[in-house]
Parts: C-alpha cells; structure tokens; sequence
C-alpha cells in the first residue's frame, strides 16, 4: 500500500488542521495509508523517505536543518511532494533549498480576497484534462517562480489593486522535478472551504496522484 505523510502547522489563518483532514480523506479514498503529524520533526524521520508522497501545510514557520535535510533527501531520492496555496509555497521563508525544492515562493496577494479567472494553459495534461478556464474568489497569489517549472494553469493581474502589475500573467498550477522526485503545487486554497470548488479539489487530487506516481 502507498503511504503518505501529511504535516500541517503555522499560521492558523489557513485552517490548516482542517484542510489536513480533507487532504486526508482525498487520499484514503484513492488506497493511501496516511500519516499526519503536527510536528516538523515528522521530515527528519527515517520513514520519511519510505513514503510515496509529502503534503506539507504549513505556513511560514521555521524549519531546522535536519528537518530540511530529511525532506529534501527523501524528495531528491523519489519521494513526490505536493501542496496548495501558503501551506507549501509560503513555509519556511528563510529556505531558501525549500524554495528551490518546491519551485516558488509567495510575496504578495493584492486586494486579498477577490474574484479573478484562472486560465488552463496545458489542457493536454493528464492533471487539467476535462477543466477549463473558470472564476474563482481567493487570494491572487503574485509569486516569484522557477523557471523550470512546467505551468498548467495561470492567472492574469487586472492592475486594479497594484497598478504596476497590471496584464501580469503568474503560473496558478505547476509541476516540476527535483532529483528523482516529482513536485506539484497549486495556489488555490487559502481556506477549507474551497475544497468545495470542484476544480481547485480536483486539480490538487490529481496533482498529489501524478508527484506520487
């Protein structure tokens, strides 16, 4: 059976107990036996790297050396990582490896609570398949993003809350690879609610499947 291992902490705006247990239950129901854990103790550990999958959802937190090390090891030898919103791509600032892991790192969300379109880009991917553009309320997360990264989604900047990024075009979905591991992330989710958006959900059930192989 395929394991994975969810670590929820940081700041409590994002629910993230709550999503954990969401996460969890999108995972049992595809056969993953699931771990969770509340500590960031749960990446030094040497199960981790027996895991098939990693869902970190902590936002900003600090993490210790070992706890990067035993993650990033587990990760580069083929263990995959998948998140969503500030509980991947906005936990431990000061990581810079982290970031590099993962493939982008929050900086802003202008007018905080909005409405704005998320745009398909790859529609031939197994992950957006059957999905197209649609309209969601979140936070429009403005990132500083790798290069390297394999978008499947984006979203356009209207200008209309930070004039100098107007027409901004930002990868919203993307995956990418670290060593021999497989990384998604998507930046729908700020709160457990809008796991009942049926594109943000599915989106991320099938990205944490795809990084999990």
């Amino acid at each position: 059976m395929r394991e994975a291992l969810i670590v929820w902490g940081g700041w409590s705006g994002h629910e993230p107990e709550r999503c954990a247990g969401i996460v969890r239950a999108m995972l049992e129901e595809e056969g993953f036996e699931v771990h969770i854990e509340d500590t960031l103790e749960a990446f030094a550990h040497p199960r981790v790297g027996a895991m098939s999958l990693v869902v970190p959802i902590v936002t900003a937190s600090k993490i210790e050396k070992h706890q990067l090390d035993g993650l990033s090891r587990a990760v580069r030898s083929g263990v995959g990582l998948a998140g969503f919103h500030g509980g991947m791509c906005d936990a431990f600032r000061e990581a810079t490896e982290y970031q590099f892991m993962c493939g982008g790192q929050w900086v802003a969300h202008p007018g905080n609570i909005i409405d704005y379109r998320v745009n398909i880009l790859r529609r031939d991917d197994p992950v957006m398949q059957g999905i197209e553009d649609f309209d969601y309320r979140s936070e429009q997360y403005y990132m500083h993003v790798d290069p390297s990264n394999e978008v499947l989604a984006t979203t356009t900047f209207s200008g209309a809350h930070a004039p100098w990024i107007q027409g901004v075009v930002m990868p919203v979905v993307w995956k990418r690879r670290h060593g021999e591991g497989r990384v998604f992330y998507s930046s729908l989710g700020h709160v457990a609610a809008e796991f009942d958006v049926p594109q943000m959900r599915t989106i991320l059930q099938r990205g944490m499947l795809w990084a999990a192989r």
